[in-house]
């Protein structure tokens, strides 16, 4: 429904230029929420990959695991000596105004440096140390594509309501007062131009009888 607003031409320019801003924006948001979803497609692409590598990591591991256990008594002592993991880094890139963040474990660290003594352990421990740094960094990995693919996720939600309330609503409104006050103002003219012709008809009348007089 039209917004009923005085039919002037000063309002159907106005009219008409939020009309065209209100379809720039939609074509806008259109874009970017189109780029957002091939994004986060990708990423999705990936986080199944990692998924599958992290399936597979830890079957390994845990197998590895197993062994060690048997091979050197249960490794919890063991365990205690490998220092928890403080080195994680966090940044954004932006993707169309998005922040996707980014996970980095700190370089300056040596990861394959052992915390434990080998005097009392063998290569079965060295291989579920390995492996398990394995896991770390694959699960470091996937916690970053599905952070950013649910910030994505919920970035096109928004965009995806932005751009219905463009297309559905404002454009519509803006369209149906242009119409309106066109309409107006035409109607208005077409009076216009028969009163005028209606004084030029009079004038005509009396000019004539001025002349017969």
């Amino acid at each position: 429904m039209a917004v009923q607003t005085v039919p002037t031409k000063g309002n159907l320019m106005n009219t008409k230029k939020s009309l065209a801003l209100a379809k720039n924006g939609y074509e806008l948001l259109d874009r970017k929420r189109n780029i957002l979803i091939r994004e986060m497609m990708t990423l999705i692409d990936h986080a199944n990959a990692i998924q599958e590598k992290i399936d597979s990591a830890y079957e390994e591991a845990y197998l590895a695991l197993q062994t060690a256990n048997i091979m050197n008594g249960f490794c919890e002592d063991i365990s205690k000596s490998v220092p928890v993991e403080d080195g994680l880094k966090l940044d954004f890139r932006s993707v169309m105004g998005v922040e996707i963040p980014i996970l980095t474990i700190d370089e300056s660290k040596n990861y394959n440096y052992l915390h434990y003594g080998t005097r009392t352990t063998n290569s079965a421990v060295d291989k579920v140390y390995i492996l398990f740094t394995k896991v770390k960094l694959l699960t470091v990995e996937l916690a970053e594509i599905e952070n950013s693919v649910y910030r994505l996720a919920d970035s096109i939600k928004k965009t995806q309501k932005r751009a219905n309330a463009l297309k559905n609503i404002m454009i519509p409104r803006f369209s149906e007062t242009v119409k309106f006050i066109t309409d107006a103002l035409d109607e208005k003219d077409r009076e216009e131009f028969s009163r005028l012709k209606v004084i030029k008809r009079k004038k005509l009348k009396d000019n004539e009888k001025r002349t017969k007089e």
